[in-house]
């Protein structure tokens, strides 16, 4: 019998340059990205006031930060919904790092956004598993994505 590591592995394998997430959209409205400025004190108007942005912006009003499309990659995701994992046997996921990044396009404030994931690849590390993905991060009727990233996690059993 396969361990849930093995488990996990042998199903990871099976979907390296496959499409492994599609999430549900996700409404980018100005609260979230208010908080968003609160957390990482940046409070650019370009993000935070809406008056000036509809006036002033080439975005006829308020943009997500680039670095909030790319944070939400967790969410969107779905590896790990509090202290569960979407796999098997999975304790944890840690965000090892990121290979590439690049904001393509803004988001609006009041556009929705979703996840498109592809496995890039999986490989063994002491303890656990590495897996790197593909995040493009789409706006809801736009051509080009919000976000491009390659991400690397961490899974741990």
């Amino acid at each position: 019998m396969k361990s849930p590591r093995e488990q996990v592995l042998a199903h990871l394998q099976t979907s390296i340059g496959r499409e492994v997430c599609v999430s549900e959209w996700l409404d980018i409205t100005q609260q979230r990205v208010d908080a968003f400025a609160d957390a990482i004190d940046d409070h650019q108007w370009i993000h935070c006031d809406p008056a000036r942005a509809a006036r002033d912006s080439p975005y006829g009003g308020t943009i997500a930060h680039g670095y909030l499309t790319l944070a939400l990659y967790n969410q969107l995701r779905g590896l790990m919904q509090r202290d569960r994992s979407a796999l098997p046997g999975v304790r944890n996921v840690i965000n090892y790092g990121i290979n590439k990044l690049r904001f393509p396009s803004a988001v609006r404030v009041g556009a929705r956004m979703r996840a498109r994931v592809t496995l890039e690849a999986v490989e063994e590390v002491s303890g656990g598993l590495q897996i790197t993905e593909l995040y493009t991060a789409e706006v809801e009727g736009s051509s080009k994505p919000a976000c491009v990233a390659e991400v690397i996690m961490r899974m741990y059993f």
